[in-house]
């Protein structure tokens, strides 16, 4: 096996840059490189990097054992001044090393997947983790990172398994009399299953939202100050703003964090009646990125101005521009002054939560379709057995389908075709 090596930390100037080296002569390349004895492993040594007779950097070497790395191999670690000029003569060196070759994106952890280091979730969550922007991605990837939905599975295998045995002793033994009627047990244990197994695929959609997102609209006509609320609640200027009407006239989004959510503000187009053909345009997509949003904040000019959308439950109504008018019994805001901004944000925050509050381990469209497949085969499975039939070799073959939809999930079988989008998404040091 090839040793791969590769710059782990960003590039460009910084304190400190890691290079990371995994395979079989990623010692011995060190050792040459310093001309000393290796230190002990996971002990950081002082050493100097020399390469025909010319010290590039003074580094701080760290070695790891095969079995006890990240990768599972020998793995080295060469943490060097962070100049652009040094991390290029220490990358171009390394690549005139025999035996050695710059790692693809994603390679270290593929090979830490590959020597049973990772689960296929765990690798999951391992790039969620490193997407992460905000606190609530960062909890669930840790969850996802940590092996959680192994260990679930670690649970349910095994009476996958039972259920499984318990089918299979009455075919083998078919033409004899078993003592004991395992029907009982069997759809049991299946029924207990399907419950846990519907409880996750309940939980997928807020889970999705914690990594993807959500989406919230600011909704209202010509110059109620959505513009301007968007830029107070941004903290900069993303969109114009004019006392002209119909200035916004596409759809202008910004990235924020919002109770520890990731959440992308939306400010739409003025909805009017307009014969002006770009500014029309303009309000079909404010209109239906409005309806597909999360959630929707209608700003109003006057409190006895008609809504401009249906209302959803979660849904906010706010009448603008607070600082010119007042309006009694109304909730009013202002993005000049800030009235209200503070409430508004924790009333998004605490109407997103909810949306999150029964997410699961179960956090991307691969794992929602396998376990489906997973439950589709277990209800199958009692079907079968409830039919009376006598199917068993069925209903035991169902059972199997469920154990390998599990083992799918994380990785031990059947899943060449998702790991090249997996890692795709790595950075090529990881």
């Amino acid at each position: 096996m090839d040793t791969i090596y590769a710059l782990a930390t960003a590039r460009g100037r910084a304190g400190v840059s890691v290079i990371r080296l995994s395979g079989p002569r990623a010692h011995a390349v060190v050792s040459d490189l310093t001309g000393r004895p290796l230190p002990d492993l996971r002990t950081a040594a002082l050493r100097k990097i020399v390469w025909q007779g010319e010290v590039l950097d003074e580094a701080v070497v760290l070695l790891f054992g095969a079995g006890a790395s990240f990768t599972g191999e020998d793995v080295a670690e060469l943490q060097a001044h962070g100049s652009i000029a040094v991390v290029s003569a220490l990358l171009r060196v390394l690549s005139q090393q025999p035996g050695l070759r710059l790692a693809e994106p994603g390679e270290f952890t593929r090979r830490a997947l590959e020597n049973g280091c990772l689960d296929l979730a765990q690798v999951e969550g391992l790039a969620d983790l490193i997407d992460a922007e905000t606190e609530a991605q960062r909890r669930q990837a840790v969850r996802a990172m940590s092996g959680e939905l192994r260990k679930r599975i670690s649970g349910w295998r095994p009476q996958l398994l039972r259920a499984a045995a318990l089918l299979e002793a009455t075919i083998d033994f078919v033409d004899e009399d078993v003592p004991v009627d395992v029907t009982p047990e069997v759809i049991g244990l299946l029924r207990g299953l399907l419950v846990e197994f519907r409880r996750e695929l309940a939980g997928v959609g807020a889970a999705e939202r914690i990594r993807d997102g959500f989406e919230v609209a600011i909704i209202g006509a010509p110059n109620v100050g959505k513009s301007s609320l968007l830029n107070a609640l941004a903290g900069r200027d993303a969109a114009i703003t004019s006392e002209h009407a119909g200035t916004t006239r596409d759809v202008i989004e910004v990235r924020m964090e919002i109770a520890g959510l990731p959440v992308t503000l939306l400010d739409t187009a003025g909805l009017r009646e307009t014969a002006d053909e770009i500014e029309a345009i303009g309000i079909e997509r404010a209109v239906r990125r409005g309806q597909e949003a999360d959630l929707r904040v209608v700003i109003l000019s006057d409190p006895s101005d008609p809504v401009p959308v249906d209302l959803q439950p979660d849904d906010l109504v706010l009448v603008g521009k607070a600082d010119l008018r007042r309006h009694e019994g109304a909730r009013q805001i202002s993005a000049l002054t800030g009235e209200g901004l503070e409430e508004l944000v924790g009333d998004l925050g605490a109407r997103l939560a909810r949306r999150t509050a029964g997410s699961g381990m179960l956090v991307r469209e691969r794992h929602r379709t396998v376990v489906e497949s997973a439950v589709e085969s277990l209800e199958t499975a009692l079907e079968v057995i409830n039919s009376g039939h006598g199917l068993t070799e069925l209903a035991a073959e169902e059972v199997h389908r469920a154990i390998r939809a599990l083992d799918i999930l994380i990785g031990r079988v059947g899943v060449e075709d998702v790991l090249g989008e997996i890692f795709s998404s790595f950075c090529i040091g990881k």
